[in-house]
């Protein structure tokens, strides 16, 4: 190695190290200013109210502001996902959110423009809720067994609003139609309260729904329940049976919420942030806040919510697959 190679490998190693400090790797100055929590999703929605509910406490607990910013649209949404993988890895600018730009989104979209195994690090998940298989009242159903003998017969009437194109409600959807072979009509909308206006206005007549926005809703009479898709009933309404209680056991997707830096964010400060959205969850108050709206605590390691989305990535893959539903 000549002398001249030697000097430019010294050069470039030490403006790899000025650029990222010792104390941005080691976190010890993380937070001083506010962060910016993105939400994929337009306001109104689970994952928005959720978020405000989570950061009420997040700011006291981190010592700095926080910042929500909606950024809907995209494939599951996508467009609030690319911003923050274009993010700088530092901490300040970080995704809370559902699946959908995390795993059922990538399964349909080829060319979504971005990798979540390789963009993004994952935080920790925070919250699971029931999903409720409702119909508009007007739907002369009120058991699914029911709706898969109401729906053989009238092959292409029914219409199931999802929250978009790429969200796991849809692939939900797309599996329920690959178990029961039935004919039903997808229509996709740019989120959960679109949706929900849809069915009630009468314009569809299925979705599929996290309880957080559901359950007032059925709890007026406007929708009706059929079916949980999770391992077991919802204490809100314990009428309502199971997926597997009527026979269709794979039809599970609980709604769940959680957060995931930028690519080469310093390990330290996301286990910072882990640590703070733990805190930020455990006083009863906020717990009894989350609870009311149906969602339960389900925090865990960096390392646990990682394998949860690399299996759950796999397996909308492969409902995608089967249901031939995969955009290039």
């Amino acid at each position: 190695m000549t002398a001249f190679v030697r000097t430019c490998l010294m050069l470039a190693l030490f403006a790899a190290t000025a650029a990222t400090p010792a104390h941005a790797q080691d976190g010890k100055d993380y937070p001083n200013r506010p962060i910016k929590v993105v939400v994929p999703f337009p306001a109104g929605g689970p994952t928005d109210g959720m978020a405000r509910i989570i950061s009420d406490r997040l700011g006291a607990v981190l010592g700095q502001g926080i910042v929500i910013e909606n950024r809907g649209g995209g494939a599951g949404g996508s467009n609030g996902a690319k911003f923050v993988a274009s993010a700088d890895p530092d901490g300040y600018t970080i995704l809370l959110t559902p699946g959908g730009p995390l795993t059922s989104g990538p399964a349909i979209h080829a060319n979504i423009g971005y990798d979540p195994g390789k963009v993004f690090t994952p935080v920790g998940l925070l919250t699971e809720s029931p999903q409720i298989l409702s119909v508009h009242p007007d739907v002369p159903v009120k058991t699914l067994p029911e709706l898969v003998a109401y729906a053989k017969v009238n092959p292409g009437k029914l219409t199931w609003g999802s929250q978009g194109f790429g969200t796991s409600p849809h692939l939900l959807a797309e599996m329920f139609k690959l178990e029961t072979g039935l004919n039903i009509v997808h229509v996709p909308y740019r989120g959960t309260a679109p949706a929900l206006a849809a069915i009630l206005a009468g314009e569809v007549q299925m979705i599929t729904d996290a309880s957080t926005t559901s359950l007032p809703h059925i709890q007026a009479g406007k929708l009706r329940p059929l079916v949980l898709p999770m391992a077991q009933r919802f204490s809100k309404l314990p009428d309502v049976p199971t997926t597997a209680e009527v026979g269709y056991p794979k039809l599970r997707a609980p709604f769940w919420l959680g957060v995931v830096a930028p690519a080469g964010t310093p390990p330290a400060i996301v286990d910072k942030l882990n640590a703070a959205f733990r805190d930020s969850l455990a006083p009863p108050e906020t717990r009894a806040r989350l609870e009311n709206l149906g969602a339960e605590i389900r925090t865990g390691t960096p390392a646990e919510f990682g394998k949860m989305l690399a299996d759950e990535l796999i397996q909308w893959t492969a409902v995608a697959k089967a249901a031939n539903i995969r955009v290039d």
